[in-house]
């Protein structure tokens, strides 16, 4: 291959894909992602490794089932080592971005134990599964009894938000990700329980 190309992957986290219109759904209309689709590669017999989304993301990163890889549930750390996605596409000379989330946590024991310092170059990928980070926000800032979950997630979203005139201590909560009763009350999207 003379020069790389350029990969866009997208990976929803609960998202049916039967409820896109380029899958025929009769009623919701997605054209934007139906504009990429058509440019791009559908899958009509895709199956994910794992019922919990962190985990499962692992098995796309590396290729592997979750039993080989490690990384058994969300926050459970990618071993040290394991080859990903962003490492086999910049052998191919691409750069290679996370956007979103992942759930994925560093090693921290297996890089202490090699040596690597998190804030190195060969440390952050490694931490962030073979990818450099534009904008990671786990979670999106939801917040239970405890506090919330991710405090540092969706800075960059809450400004874009803030921005565009969604006013509150946290916009994605408050605007994007919930609705409103008969008397104007936020009703959390949270749980499932709205």
């Amino acid at each position: 291959m003379a020069k790389a190309k350029n990969i866009l992957f997208i990976m929803f986290d609960q998202l049916r894909w039967d409820y896109l219109s380029c899958y025929g759904h009769p009623h919701l209309h997605t054209p934007n992602i139906d504009r990429l689709a058509a440019r791009g590669v559908r899958f009509n017999r895709a199956y994910i490794q794992s019922p919990i989304c962190g985990n499962s993301r692992m098995s796309t990163y590396t290729g592997r089932y979750v039993h080989s890889h490690g990384a058994s549930w969300n926050g459970i750390p990618l071993k040290v080592g394991e080859m990903t996605m962003g490492d086999h596409l910049r052998k191919a000379g691409m750069e290679c971005w996370l956007v979103g989330k992942t759930h994925m946590r560093a090693d921290a024991e297996g890089m202490a134990r090699l040596g690597l310092e998190p804030d190195s170059l060969i440390g952050a990928r490694v931490a962030e599964c073979g990818f450099d980070v534009f904008e990671r926000d786990d979670g999106m800032r939801p917040e239970g009894l405890d506090g919330f979950y991710d405090p540092g997630g969706a800075r960059e979203y809450n400004k874009y938000l803030t921005d565009k005139g969604y006013e509150s201590d946290n916009p994605w909560h408050d605007f994007a990700n919930s609705g409103l009763d008969a008397d104007g009350n936020v009703l959390s999207g949270w749980f499932l329980k709205n």
